[in-house]
């Protein structure tokens, strides 16, 4: 049924300021509903109009986080968004599969991987894409986030019943072992998944990376600050390497780093560039070789 509330030309100010700070694409959610979720954040912070709440998001920057994650329910889940992940099943896949040489491994980073379900989602695709024993030598699946805690629940890889809702019943059978009271995620294909603490903002890009998936981690950043991540993204991606966002994120519809493959569905591949690392951290023209050193090395490398 359509979402029949009026335009609210503070609430619709509102919006299109959020839209432009953070590239937070709200045409798919009803207004009703982030009504609703945007009215838990003014009253928690005392805000008594839209107006008004504007005026925080603009003196108060940290406000955004809390703000997106009650409107966006920041989540992470087993093939969130799963019309995405069919696109990813049914051509994304297949092409990195088609574009490899059988030699050389196939590389995926999940930035920003919380509790683990998207990096054991894209294991799964391959999986079922290579069967288990050509995945386990070929893909390498390397996993990051900046909470320690969410990387040590990851590694467990144990999960309650209303998390793997999700998960296609022949998969769950296939993938997971049922324990009295949760689903053990496959020992097999845990070994070809590397968890480690990173921060894409700061660190080092793991490199030749043929899957990228960022979803719903750009929102959060400001533009100064995205400006430093996109790069970096572009950076990590073999020249036919894909890059996979949530559905709510609009920045690369202005970036002339990547174009798209799937615009509804958030894919895109790499527009070439050369890259040079300057003193700063940041990337300009020109590209050497960039690996991490020490012992995130030793575990990228792997």
């Amino acid at each position: 049924m359509a979402d029949r509330v009026a335009p609210d030309p503070q609430f619709e100010s509102l919006l299109s300021y959020i839209q432009e700070s953070r590239g937070v694409d709200f045409r798919g959610y009803k207004r009703t509903s982030l009504r609703r979720r945007i009215a838990l954040r003014m009253e928690a912070t005392g805000a008594e109009d839209f107006a008004a709440y504007r005026v925080q998001l603009e003196v108060q920057p940290g406000e955004f986080a809390e703000l997106l994650n009650t409107v966006l329910i920041n989540v992470t889940s087993f093939f969130r968004d799963a019309d995405a992940w069919e696109v990813l099943r049914e051509q994304v896949v297949p092409a990195i599969i088609k574009a490899a040489e059988k030699n050389v491994g196939i590389r995926v980073w999940s930035v920003g991987c919380a509790s683990g379900e998207e990096p054991f989602s894209i294991a799964m695709l391959f999986a079922e894409a290579l069967g288990v024993a050509e995945f386990c030598e070929r893909v390498k699946i390397y996993a990051t986030d900046l909470d320690e805690e969410a990387l040590r629940s990851a590694r467990q890889a144990s999960y309650g019943p209303r998390d793997v809702e999700n998960v296609p019943p022949d998969l769950l059978e296939k993938y997971f072992e049922k324990t009295k009271n949760h689903y053990l995620f496959s020992r097999e294909l845990r070994k070809c998944v590397i968890f480690g603490q990173h921060n894409v903002v700061h660190d080092a890009p793991i490199s030749r990376i043929d899957l990228l998936t960022c979803r719903n981690l750009l929102i959060y950043l400001e533009a100064e600050t995205q400006s430093v991540v996109l790069p970096r993204l572009h950076y990590a991606m073999n020249p036919n390497g894909y890059l996979f966002l949530g559905k709510a994120e609009t920045q690369l519809a202005r970036s002339a780093l990547f174009r798209s493959v799937k615009a509804k569905y958030r894919i895109f591949t790499k527009v070439p560039q050369e890259w040079r690392r300057s003193i700063g951290g940041s990337f300009s023209s020109s590209r050497p070789r960039m690996e991490p050193s020490g012992a995130d090395a030793r575990m990228w490398r792997r």
